[in-house]
């Protein structure tokens, strides 16, 4: 039997690797399209933040299609953002929405856009879409906290024991393995120490997030920071599934150092972290590589 591979500290030198710069010959198009359904009635400061750290992460266009005030929020905050239908090369899904109160149009959207089969941040009020696993490995990264994924575990079907977020609390390595393995999909299990895991058996872990980062809205700006990643890289997604691990990894830390950076000791609001982004990304492009993806 194989050994398995331990858990592995992402750090700025790799993360650098997966920062993509675009060239002399690139349109807003080769350099990723972003499609966005996330914010509600409810919560419509989730689609900005997304937005907002989409944009500020380095991305050719971000499309939003969310609900008519959230899409006037967005607008008013990032007008380049497009907020009409059309091409996009993958999708950030689910914050700010809640799976309990959503309705049956944006469920249908939700599902119509994970059925395209493009690579996909799924979060929060989307995330039981993906409770029924393929044989496949899907394009897929999860970014569930400790209760987003007991809730998400218990759903399942077949289950047969419950999981607890206290249970999950207490183990969440183990747990990030095994809801990779049985839901066929990168799971990003957010927590002070972020712990990314693939079906494949790779286990990467980002430290030394700020005390502060435990604040609203700093999870919809790390599905933004994400998307943008995943949007610019979709070519190294199609050919190796755990492209989506690196990618993961790299947000997390982007996200981290942002919100280190904001803080700078003391409070911070997560719009300060996203605002922080493009000045960790210069950062880290500044470190020397053998080539950037």
């Amino acid at each position: 039997m194989a050994k398995p591979r331990g858990w592995l500290e992402w750090n700025a030198d790799q993360a650098s690797d997966w920062i993509r710069v675009p060239g002399p010959a690139d349109d807003k198009y080769t350099r990723g399209v972003l499609g966005i359904l996330t914010g509600s009635k409810n919560y419509p400061g989730a689609a900005v933040l997304g937005a907002e750290a989409a944009v500020r992460t380095g991305v050719g266009m971000v499309r939003y299609l969310g609900p008519q005030r959230a899409t006037s929020l967005v607008l008013q905050r990032r007008p380049e953002v497009v907020t009409v239908a059309g091409r996009v090369q993958a999708w950030l899904l689910g914050s700010g929405i809640d799976a309990a109160s959503r309705g049956e149009k944006t469920t249908r959207a939700l599902e119509a856009a994970l059925a395209e089969g493009l690579p996909t941040v799924v979060d929060a009020g989307a995330l039981d879409l993906v409770t029924d696993a393929t044989d496949a490995v899907r394009p897929i990264v999860i970014t569930p906290h400790y209760r987003e994924l007991a809730t998400l575990l218990n759903a399942r079907r077949g289950t047969v024991k419950s999981v607890s977020a206290a249970q999950i609390a207490a183990a969440p390595g183990e747990w990030a393995i095994r809801s990779a393995r049985s839901l066929n999909v990168t799971v990003l299990l957010k927590g002070s120490v972020t712990r990314i895991a693939s079906p494949s058996g790779a286990r990467l872990t980002v430290s030394n997030a700020p005390a502060w980062l435990a604040t609203a809205g700093s999870g919809d700006v790390l599905g933004g920071i994400l998307g943008a990643l995943v949007a610019t890289h979709t070519e190294h997604i199609a050919a190796d599934a755990d492209a989506l691990v690196s990618l993961a990894a790299t947000a997390a830390l982007v996200h981290a150092r942002a919100a280190e950076l904001a803080a700078a000791g003391g409070p911070l609001a997560a719009l300060d972290v996203a605002e922080a982004v493009p000045t960790v990304i210069r950062a880290l492009l500044a470190v020397p590589t053998e080539g950037k993806h």
